[in-house]
C-alpha cells in the first residue's frame, strides 16, 4: 500500500521525468531516499548521452552511490515513474535496494510485474519489496503525451 510518502517521492521523480523530455528522452525520472532524503537523482538520458544504460533508475543509483560512498543501497528506497526494464533490475538487485516504488506499469519490457518478475525470482541473493501503481495515472499521462507529441513532429517532418 502505498504512503503519502511515497506519492510524494513519485510526483517529484515526475519533475525529473520532465527533464527527460525536455531533453527529448522518454519521460522517466527516479530518486534515490534514504531516511526521508533523497540521495540520488537520474532521469533518462540514452541518447543524449550515447549510453544504453542512462536509465533514469541507473542514473539515480549511480548518483546515491557516489553521496553515499557506497555502492550498496540496502537502506534505501528507489522511486520510478515507469516500472523498470531487465538491466534496471538487476542493478537494483546487485546495490541491495530495499524497496522499490514505481508509477507505470511497462507491459512490453517492463520486468516486476508486467512480463518476467524477476524481482520475484528465487535464485537473486537480495530481495526488493516493491510497491507498484503509485500515482500511475499521472506517470502514464506523462508518457502518453511525449510519444503523442513525438507521433505528431513525426507526422510534421
Amino acid at each position: 500500500m502505498a504512503s503519502d510518502e511515497d506519492r510524494h517521492w513519485i510526483r517529484e521523480a515526475m519533475v525529473l521525468a520532465n527533464m527527460a523530455a525536455e531533453n527529448d528522452e522518454v519521460p522517466v525520472g527516479a530518486l534515490v531516499v534514504k531516511e526521508g532524503v533523497v540521495v540520488g537523482r537520474g532521469y533518462n538520458r540514452p541518447i543524449g548521452g550515447c549510453d544504453p544504460t542512462a536509465h533514469a533508475e541507473v542514473m539515480a543509483l549511480r548518483d546515491a552511490a557516489r553521496a553515499l560512498g557506497n555502492y550498496r543501497l540496502s537502506d534505501c528506497t528507489l522511486y520510478v515513474t515507469l516500472e523498470p526494464c531487465t538491466m534496471c533490475v538487476g542493478a537494483m538487485v546487485h546495490a541491495r535496494v530495499a524497496r522499490l516504488v514505481y508509477g507505470a506499469s511497462e507491459p512490453k519490457a517492463g520486468v516486476v510485474r508486467s512480463q518476467a518478475q524477476l524481482l520475484d525470482a528465487p535464485y537473486f541473493n537480495h530481495t526488493v519489496t516493491v510497491t507498484p501503481g503509485v500515482e500511475r495515472e499521472g506517470c502514464q499521462a506523462q508518457l502518453q503525451a511525449f510519444f503523442r507529441r513525438r507521433r505528431a513532429e513525426k507526422k510534421l517532418r
